[in-house]
């Protein structure tokens, strides 16, 4: 019999397959581009997605000049609050400032961590600093989705003075998605997967089926390993935990951006979108109002940033 040569059943890049802790992954901010605004991400809530009709304005594309269709995913982007101003000295937190105007609505909802260095900002030594990110909140109320506002830490770009005088004068107000973003600009979007809890090989891993007169079932794997090593290794496809894992969705295109409109209503396991939006070229991980955390690229490349498209009719 022929040796069977294909290449294997799953990526064992993502590894341990199990559920993420919460639904914000981290972010690793010094990878994230610092080109675009000084602030390098933003909070969001998928809606779900649609047909764009457009025109292609992307260089030396076959359809360039024509009208054409193209998948887009929307997020609506209700506005951000800073919660704290925490200061960096070489990966570690030494100092953390709270806003002391937190909204009701949050100390409602969310334990709020006693900050043990409770500064005044007019006070620090930026000196002995080398990095300042902000804590921020979504005032997801606004949408009407749940009570409870999501946190998160986002990087900032520029040196220790731009990134402080930022930070102290946005304290207190609300920073809006057009602010941070910009049409026709590359992002990634950090989130977690759909959740399809335990779930066989087949599914899992994608192993094909075996054979009808096979013994002990068909949807699993013919060995789980040879005699030695004694054990079954990290790679055989096995059944466990499917989805609810935490990924980024590299270099997507920003199509439109805007305010809510009549053409965002009554949708699909939604509803209205009551505020800011966002159609992004292509799918993204997770159902519909699950939250999302969109950053400037990690990884840009001039394929994905070629792309253009000028939005005509959203089907």
């Amino acid at each position: 019999m022929s040796t069977t040569r294909r290449p294997r059943k799953g990526s064992l890049q993502f590894w341990p397959r199990k559920r993420a802790k919460k639904f914000l992954p981290r972010v690793n901010w010094s990878s994230v581009s610092d080109k675009g605004k000084i602030v390098k991400g933003f909070l969001c809530y998928k809606v779900g997605m649609a047909s764009a009709y457009v025109k292609n304005e992307t260089p030396n594309s076959m359809t360039k000049g024509k009208k054409i269709t193209i998948p887009v995913t929307i997020l609506e982007c209700p506005p951000m609050k800073i919660l704290s101003i925490r200061f960096y000295n070489k990966g570690i937190v030494k100092n953390e400032v709270l806003n002391d105007n937190i909204d009701k609505e949050l100390k409602k909802r969310v334990k709020i961590p006693k900050v043990k260095h409770h500064d005044k900002l007019n006070k620090l030594n930026l000196n002995e600093y080398d990095d300042i990110r902000i804590i921020v909140y979504s005032q997801v109320k606004k949408t009407g989705l749940k009570k409870t506002p999501d946190i998160s830490e986002l990087g900032l770009s520029g040196n220790v003075d731009e990134k402080f005088k930022f930070a102290r004068e946005n304290l207190g107000k609300e920073i809006n998605v057009s602010s941070v973003f910009e049409k026709k600009q590359i992002v990634d979007v950090h989130g977690l997967t759909k959740g399809h809890g335990f779930s066989g090989a087949v599914k899992r891993f994608g192993i094909t089926l075996r054979s009808h007169k096979s013994e002990k079932g068909r949807r699993r794997a013919g060995s789980l390993g040879p005699w030695h090593p004694a054990r079954v290794t990290y790679m055989t496809p096995m059944a466990g935990q499917l989805g609810m894992f935490s990924r980024i969705s590299y270099n997507q295109s920003i199509v439109d951006m805007g305010k809510a409109d009549a053409r965002f209503s009554n949708i699909k396991n939604y509803g209205s979108i009551k505020t800011d939006y966002l159609l992004v070229y292509g799918s993204v991980q997770g159902p519909s109002k699950r939250q999302l955390l969109i950053t400037a690229p990690a990884r840009e490349t001039k394929k994905q940033k070629k792309k253009h498209f000028e939005l005509l009719e959203l089907r």
